[in-house]
This record gives structure tokens, C-alpha cells and sequence, in this order.
């Protein structure tokens, strides 16, 4: 049996009634320091802040994991006309999205983008470890018109090269990278690699990738599979990877076993998609699984397969305890 599995979450968490009547600064700094203090009660290794200060309420099919970041980046405006919509409409994989989140007119900058300071706002709040998580360069550059590189993968490494100014100066102790279009464009695997080593590169941290089929309003966005996605996830220069496979099968996870062994694996073990909260008994199931189809010493961490947002804090509250308790009847 392996030792040490550690439990975290994804990144985000159900947005509190009282930061969407009035989102103030104090009122979220109030809400993180919930979010952080369920996840310790809980006895979750390494928390995350739930990614509220990202909360639009224009956005709230993705919780603002892609207007958050372009919206910021300086090159890039918002400002959609009609002729814009319908060339956006006519792009193949867009079909998910009514607009784009912008349209890139300039050489990408920082702008006002500051994640170092959105950081900044959890690390006073709890003494356990902390991830922090953003967006990564190929989803973003998936749902921008591109009117200044012209290149989809120049863009991406723009983007990359963006993100990867604003991780150097992040104290964290994991940094996530978070991938969720790659699955449904395996064949973009290569640039979609390069651009996001690019940022994994400049890490000073424990560096993570978490890769799912998309979360948009509590759907599934992206169709494809495990196994076509290992040639991408091999390039990848990250610590270990964050995966969904409550909701795609943990017997999938036979794929990853010839991955690098320095590359540890984080398993998905609680459906983020419905209400029905695992058993301890499950969870431990899905580890004991798993480990027989990647071998021992593999598998370093489980987790949710995305993140809670579109739950109900009840429901997301048990099965966060659910994961701590799963891990814990494999394991004693």
C-alpha cells in the first residue's frame, strides 16, 4: 500500500450569499477566510483560497477563470461589435461560448493584471499549505480573436509569457496551471505543451497542471479521451498533474503508467457534476484502483475532478470532508 497521499481541491468554491449581495474587499477577505477555515476543519493537506476574488456576476458560467485574466492583460480589448460576434460565431470549437472574451489588437503586456497581490489576499488567512491557481495559455488563447499575432500558437506563448512574469513573484507552496480546452484538440498538443512550460518554467514552487473536460455551467465541454492526451502530458514539465476521472473512470488511469516517474499523479475521486456525495468507502475503492494500474508510489495526491463553484456549500462541504475521509480509510 503507498503512504503519504495527500488530499487538496482544485481551486474553486461556491461564491457565499452575502460576497454576491455585496462584494466589498472586506466581504471577500470574510469569504476566503471560510473557505479556507471548511477546508481545515476538514483536514485537506493543501487548501486553496476558492478563487472568489475572480467572481463576476456577468460570468458566471466560468466562474471567471477566462474574463478575469484577458480582461486585465493589456493588448486585448473587450469592446465586441456585431461584425465581431458573427466571425467569432463562424470559428470551429467556439460554439460554447456566445462571444469572445476579447479580441487581441496589440502585443500582449500585464496590464493591470496583478496575481501576486490576488495572492497576496489568502497567505495572512491560514497557516496551511496553499495552492494557488490560474488559467492556462492554451485555453485562454482559445476564446480571444486574434487581430494582432495572427497565429494561434504565438499567441498562446505570448500568453504563456504573460502568466509566467506574474508566477515568478507567487510564494505559494503549489502553483496549478489550469487546462481544460486541450482534451477536445489533442492535436494541438505540441505548441499547447511548449506554451504552458513556458509558465511552469518560472514557478519557484511546487508546479501543478490540472487537466479536465471543462466545467462550463456544470457541463462537459470537451469530448475526447485519456489516452490520447498522454503524448501532452508527458511534455509537461510540472511536478505532478491533477486529473479528472471520478466522472471518466479511474480504470482510464492504466494509461498514465508509462509517463515519467518523476511526474506524480493526482486523481480525481469526487464527481463535481452531481449532488450525490461519495462514501469514504468509495474514495478508497478509486485509490486502491488506481494504484494497482499505475504502481506504487505514483499516486501523491486526490482530489475533486474540477472545481465546486456551481454546487451548493452544503453539498460541496461534505464532499470535501468525504475526500479527507476516503483517503484516510485507504490508508490506516
Amino acid at each position: 500500500m503507498s503512504q503519504g497521499i495527500l488530499t487538496t481541491v482544485v481551486g474553486s468554491y461556491p461564491v457565499p450569499d452575502w460576497l454576491r449581495s455585496s462584494p466589498t474587499r472586506q466581504a471577500l477577505t470574510d469569504a476566503v477566510q471560510v473557505v479556507l477555515k471548511t477546508q481545515e476543519d476538514a483536514g485537506v493537506d493543501v487548501v486553496a483560497d476558492g478563487e472568489l476574488y475572480r467572481f463576476d456576476i456577468n460570468h458566471p458560467e466560468t466562474n471567471g477563470m477566462i474574463d478575469y485574466f484577458v480582461q486585465k492583460m493589456g493588448g486585448i480589448t473587450t469592446d465586441i461589435t456585431r461584425e465581431t460576434l458573427a466571425e467569432f460565431r463562424g470559428e470551429p470549437g467556439m460554439k460554447y461560448r456566445a462571444a469572445p472574451a476579447g479580441i487581441v489588437d496589440s502585443e500582449l503586456t500585464e496590464g493591470i493584471l496583478n496575481l501576486p497581490g490576488d495572492f497576496q489576499l489568502a497567505r495572512p488567512l491560514t497557516r496551511s499549505k496553499l495552492k494557488f491557481t490560474l488559467t492556462g495559455p492554451h485555453m485562454l488563447c482559445k476564446v480571444l480573436m486574434d487581430r494582432h499575432y495572427k497565429d494561434r500558437e504565438e499567441l498562446a506563448m505570448a500568453i504563456g509569457g504573460v502568466l509566467a512574469s506574474q508566477v515568478a513573484h507567487i510564494d505559494a507552496d503549489v502553483i496549478q496551471v489550469d487546462e481544460a480546452n486541450i482534451p477536445g484538440y489533442p492535436e494541438e498538443a505540441q505548441w499547447a505543451a511548449a506554451a504552458i512550460n513556458t509558465v511552469l518554467d518560472a514557478v519557484p514552487c511546487e508546479k501543478a497542471v490540472h487537466v479536465c473536460f471543462g466545467n462550463y455551467g456544470g457541463q462537459s465541454v470537451q469530448k475526447g479521451t485519456w489516452e490520447t492526451l498522454v503524448p501532452y502530458l508527458d511534455a509537461l514539465r510540472a511536478d505532478h498533474l491533477v486529473l479528472e476521472f471520478k466522472r471518466w473512470g479511474v480504470e482510464h488511469t492504466a494509461c498514465l503508467k508509462d509517463l515519467p516517474k518523476s511526474t506524480k499523479i493526482g486523481l480525481g475521486v469526487i464527481d463535481i457534476k452531481n449532488n450525490t456525495v461519495e462514501s469514504p468507502e468509495e474514495i478508497a475503492s478509486d485509490i486502491e484502483q488506481a494504484i494497482g494500474n499505475l504502481g506504487p508510489d505514483r499516486l501523491a495526491y486526490i482530489h475533486p475532478d474540477c472545481g465546486f463553484w456551481m454546487l451548493q456549500r452544503n453539498v460541496a462541504d461534505r464532499k470535501i470532508q468525504a475526500l479527507v475521509k476516503g483517503r484516510d480509510l485507504f490508508q490506516n
